[in-house]
């Protein structure tokens, strides 16, 4: 919980600022039943009009101070529970954006999404809560208890006997709710995890007509969540009504020994009808406690949660004095090994190569075979197990990965495009690229002509992950935007697999005038994709088993032989 300390410093005084107008309020509700009292016994009782009437004004006046105290409580609890809400929600956007893809893999894409919403709002709720009525119901029980005890010390002692047993009551049911709403938060993680998959997936699932699978996967999910649900409000359903039955036997009983203390004369009326009022407020109080304690045991389940993010420990560890890059874009792996997982089977062994500025290097292999794995060390989005990879000429351990990242562009296996127009996701590239820098990087990229056939053009709004596309559109957009950062290293993952032969060999020739500077790694499984590469680096079971030209590896590489005579029949010359 260590994570909120920044919080209790920066909302502290407003916090203290509430609770003094809450405790005001609480003063001056607990104020009153004293007042009626002595309207009762002294202005009533002796029909003396003009004290009544005067004690009337003073409760009048402890009312509107009452009031007063009410609303900028309420005030200033909303603006500091909103603050609060927004600030631990940026807060934990922001941590999880800084996390490495090994750091983030250890949360469920949906548990992060539940946490950043269903977890911040419960503990903003709390908040306001502590500052609207859980702080005031303590000081309402404890002034109730000292006043009415003040008031009548011998009806106090049925005080002692109902406080502690409200107070069993209130400990039980923490200890037994706490668990339960804990499942339920796992229970939303799990129904989130369901319906992102389904929208994720909605064409495949209308492709194979899945409709009654998926169905019945939200079914068990939403079951399961309901019965969380039920099974922890019915436990703790149980309690609120066992804490009204306790008070109102001890509102019976101080009847009960008020009637008989009024009928031999030793006790005021006004008195007994205090007293019945501060045990009506104390009931009232104890019940709020009840409440809080229901709510505060959401709030922890939510905050431990959170602070699971907040607490996270990147693997990546951020140079104090990071060493200056280079001006040519260079790659250097040395002896490098990476797996996943500590201790687990490495997915790289032992690639040592270099890349130099200029260059288009080729890398080839199998599914599995290890390429991607390989080029994610570049930008440093994992550390190798073992080894070095310098990149720029430096070590990326020793970098500073936000200039490191910013001159290298990537466009994955998988083109990512996010809702907005097309301008404005080429713009991801650069932002303050100009229109005509988005256009020859379109051309380069081949984009340019169905772009401009669109009848918005560049304004053309895209759905989410650019549902409106086809693939070999969406795949043509990314590598644009890439062309848009003007890298000094591009790397090209597999990304013109669902463009035509024609447009990607287009796409090569506008890649070999776009920078003559610039290094180019193009990962793929056709060799036609390759062949034309400075340099070609073949893997298989992540070990580089072949380096060459085409040519050479036609000789030499035994892989390579396979993957060209599957592709166009035998080996010829």
């Amino acid at each position: 919980m260590s994570y909120l300390k920044k919080y209790i410093d920066r909302y502290g005084r407003l916090f203290v600022i509430s609770l003094c107008f809450l405790t005001l309020e609480a003063v001056c509700d607990l104020f009153q039943p004293a007042i009626m009292s002595r309207i009762v016994d002294v202005g009533i009782r002796t029909r003396n009009m003009s004290f009544v009437l005067h004690m009337g004004g003073v409760m009048l006046g402890v009312t509107a101070l009452g009031a007063v105290g009410a609303v900028v409580r309420n005030n200033l609890s909303s603006r500091v529970s909103q603050r609060f809400g927004g600030d631990l929600r940026s807060d934990l956007y922001t941590k999880i954006q800084s996390m490495s893809y090994e750091t983030a893999a250890r949360f469920d894409t949906a548990s992060l999404v539940t946490r950043l919403t269903n977890d911040v709002t419960q503990l903003q709720n709390f908040a306001n809560g502590m500052m609207r009525i859980f702080i005031k119901a303590p000081i309402l029980c404890i002034g109730g208890i000292i006043m009415a005890s003040l008031l009548d010390p011998q009806a106090s002692v049925v005080l002692a006997l109902v406080i502690p047993c409200v107070v069993v009551i209130v400990v039980f049911g923490m200890r037994k709710g706490y668990p339960l709403f804990a499942r339920v938060q796992g229970a939303v993680d799990s129904l989130n995890s369901v319906m992102r998959t389904y929208l994720g997936g909605v064409r495949v699932v209308k492709a194979f007509h899945r409709f009654d699978y998926e169905s019945e996967r939200f079914a068990r999910q939403n079951d399961g969540l309901c019965d969380a649900q039920a099974r922890a409000m019915r436990t703790m359903a149980m309690f609120g009504p066992s804490v009204m039955m306790v008070v109102n036997v001890g509102i019976v009983a101080v009847l009960y020994m008020g009637g008989w203390r009024i009928n031999a004369g030793s006790l005021a009326v006004g008195k007994v009808m205090a007293f019945i009022n501060y045990m009506t407020q104390i009931s009232f109080a104890l019940m709020t406690i009840f409440m809080v304690f229901t709510m505060f045991v959401r709030a922890r389940a939510s905050a431990e949660r959170v602070g699971d993010v907040m607490g996270a420990q990147d693997t990546l560890r951020t140079a104090v004095h990071p060493s200056p890059l280079g001006k040519e874009g260079q790659v250097h792996f040395s002896h490098v090994t990476f797996s996943y997982h500590d201790g687990g089977e490495p997915v790289l062994h032992d690639l040592s190569f270099a890349c130099m500025a200029g260059q288009t290097v080729g890398v080839i292999g199998s599914t599995g075979a290890g390429k991607t794995s390989m080029v994610n060390l570049i930008p440093r989005f994992y550390d190798p197990s073992d080894g070095a990879v310098e990149i720029f000429g430096v070590d990326v351990r020793k970098t500073d990965v936000a200039a490191l990242r910013k001159r290298i562009a990537m466009v994955p296996q998988k083109s990512t495009l996010f809702t907005g127009t097309i301008l404005e996701n080429l713009r991801w590239g650069d932002a303050c690229a100009t229109r005509e820098e988005i256009e020859t990087a379109a051309k380069l990229a081949q984009a340019h002509d169905f772009i401009k056939s669109l009848p918005e053009g560049y304004d053309t709004m895209l759905g989410q992950g650019g549902v409106n596309l086809s693939g070999g559109q969406k795949q043509r957009l990314a590598i644009a935007r890439a062309l848009v950062r003007r890298p000094d290293i591009l790397v090209l993952d597999d990304c013109t697999s669902a463009v035509d032969a024609v447009t990607e060999r287009k796409i090569r020739a506008g890649l070999r005038t776009f920078s003559r500077s610039l290094l180019c790694i193009v990962i793929a499984q056709r060799i036609t994709s390759v062949m034309d590469a400075d340099h070609i680096l073949v893997m298989d079971n992540g070990r580089i088993v072949g380096s060459g030209t085409h040519t050479k590896l036609l000789e030499t590489c035994a892989v390579y032989q396979d993957i060209f005579a599957s592709q166009f029949g035998k080996v010829v010359e």
